[in-house]
């Protein structure tokens, strides 16, 4: 499906409202709003104040996405989105899907698919 390619710029929430930052090694293909995010690169999470019921917290932690099929970025598949729900999921330290990120801004200029 197409959808506008993620940058490091791109606002992205947990499911659960804590900000996500991208860490990327990418610094050859940019848009106006910064590098463009690959599913190589990483979304780290930070203040999710999800708990379960017991005595281990599960807030999320990272994020994993669900890559491009047909745009490369250096070798890697990028990331290509839509505003709303994200295509990929919220993960803990245990790797336990949470559900979701939200995509609250992203770049308006280059499609992918």
């Amino acid at each position: 499906m197409p959808g506008f390619l993620l940058t490091v710029g791109s606002g992205v929430q947990c499911t659960h409202a804590g900000a996500a930052t991208a860490q990327t090694a990418n610094a050859r293909v940019l848009t106006a709003a910064g590098p463009v995010v690959t599913a190589a690169d990483v979304h780290l999470v930070a203040g999710c104040p999800f708990t379960v019921p017991g005595p281990k917290p599960q807030p999320c932690t990272t994020i994993r996405w669900v890559p491009a099929t047909r745009v490369l970025v250096n070798g890697q598949p990028a990331v290509v989105q839509v505003p709303g729900t994200g295509q990929g999921v919220c993960q803990s330290p245990e790797q336990i899907p949470q559900g979701p990120p939200l995509i609250t801004a992203v770049q308006a200029r280059v499609l992918g698919v």
